[in-house]
């Protein structure tokens, strides 16, 4: 799909001059006559909608850097005083970035998962899954240090728990921590690399959003179906008819995203953020964002330090070397029953996990009897859930994920996109494919 024909033709003077220098203009004309299949549905306007929240998110965060204080002893001054109450329109501007972050992640899930189901990480698009893997990688470490900037009381434990976990890494973990710290304990100079690493981060994810981009214009779309594009008529140009779509799309993410900011703008932040960091306080319950959960309740179930970051970075990890570890010849999920019901429950195993990392992980003391003895059990039901679910969660990617793709026996795929697309003809067989209305 990538050698369709240009079919932008300069109109003036100007832009056969620009069109012979830099044909940044035939780009812009060929991005909207891609053709694309023509059987995608909401789920695939995700990408749309990733990319306005990414602008979002780096104009807001340019206006915030301008009036923020990177000291240890202004920065929770400088945002929850001279931002919000000081700065024409500073409480939108904040909102829109703080719950922009929930936003973006929430989208992001939402379009890993069509990945998923659909097997869009499979040949010969293994280099745009690598790509949006790494980009979500940057999300999460921009993510993370973003969290720390506000410097209140969860800001600051947050960011002491995590680099000293990552001070259990051999040889290079206490050389990377007092890099992260800038001195012997997490202070001032702290704030200052995560501030501007987290200026930073957002340019470096847009750079890898135009190779996404790039990279995904190579192959073309994948579609629900799974299968390849044969012909001409199995595409629509991108414009307008899924620029409409994506419109539509955004438009209702929008409204959700305005909800969040106009009515409620604490939903997803923590109380304890409210207060000043206080380095000889230590929070009752030190937990990051929702959308860092599992990987915090993955870190937590695993009791010795360094598996837990090892646990921790295969659970990334791990989605890297998908499209490697799928031995199927069927991409989407819709021909593979069996296949789609571990996925379901992949899905409500990483549910659980997010539920498990912001639950505190006490024990509960459970009376019961053995024999006439009354005895009392210790049983960490939040641990226990984090375990297993973590398992099934490895388990889903290293064992289910090769096995079934060798033992599995799928349902029939369609020859051509215009089988589950368009109705069949009267008295056509079930499963023939409508041919192609001509025109002429």
């Amino acid at each position: 799909m990538s050698d369709h024909p240009s079919t932008y033709k300069p109109g003036t003077a100007i832009e056969r001059w620009l069109d012979s220098r830099l044909p940044i203009i035939r780009f812009g004309a060929d991005l909207m006559s891609f053709p694309t299949p023509r059987n995608l549905n909401y789920w695939y306007t995700f990408g749309g909608i990733l990319a306005f929240c990414l602008v979002v998110q780096i104009v807001t965060g340019i206006v915030l850097a301008m009036h923020y204080d990177t000291s240890g002893a202004g920065a929770f001054i400088s945002v929850n005083r001279g931002i919000m109450r000081d700065v024409n329109y500073g409480w939108l501007i904040r909102g829109l970035h703080a719950n922009g972050a929930s936003m973006f992640f929430l989208a992001v899930y939402l379009h890993i998962l069509r990945g998923l189901y659909y097997g869009s990480y499979k040949a010969p698009r293994e280099v745009l899954w690598l790509l949006g893997c790494v980009i979500y990688f940057l999300m999460v470490v921009t993510a993370f240090m973003g969290y720390v900037l506000p410097w209140g009381q969860m800001s600051f434990w947050a960011a002491k728990v995590i680099t000293n976990v990552l001070g259990a890494i051999p040889v290079v973990g206490d050389t990377i921590t007092t890099l992260l710290w800038g001195g012997y304990a997490v202070d001032s100079p702290t704030l200052n690399r995560f501030f501007s690493l987290h200026y930073l981060l957002p340019f470096v994810i847009a750079a890898v959003v135009a190779l996404h981009i790039w990279a995904l214009h190579v192959p073309g779309n994948a579609n629900p179906t799974g299968v390849e594009v044969k012909s001409k008529s199995d595409t629509l140009p991108f414009h307008p008819f899924y620029t409409v779509k994506d419109l539509f799309a955004i438009s209702v993410f929008m409204i959700m995203f305005a909800v969040f900011v106009f009515y409620l703008p604490e939903a997803m932040g923590k109380v304890d953020n409210s207060v000043a960091a206080n380095p000889l306080q230590t929070p009752a319950h030190i937990v990051p964002e929702w959308y860092l959960l599992p990987f915090y309740a993955i870190l937590r179930a695993v009791p010795d330090k360094l598996l837990g970051v090892v646990a921790l970075a295969g659970a990334l990890g791990v989605l890297f070397a998908l499209p490697w570890l799928d031995t199927s010849k069927v991409r989407s999920m819709r021909y593979r029953p069996t296949y789609r019901t571990f996925f379901f429950f992949w899905v409500v195993a990483c549910a659980a996990l997010g539920w498990c990392g912001g639950q505190e992980p006490d024990g509960q003391i459970i009376h019961g009897f053995e024999g006439p003895v009354l005895i009392d059990y210790d049983i960490n039901s939040v641990t226990w859930l984090s375990r297993i679910s973590a398992l099934y969660y490895f388990a889903y990617f290293l064992v289910i994920t090769p096995v079934l793709g060798l033992t599995e026996t799928p349902l029939p795929v369609p020859d051509s996109l215009y089988t589950p697309v368009l109705s069949h003809p009267a008295g056509a067989p079930a499963g023939a494919a409508a041919a192609p209305e001509t025109k002429g």
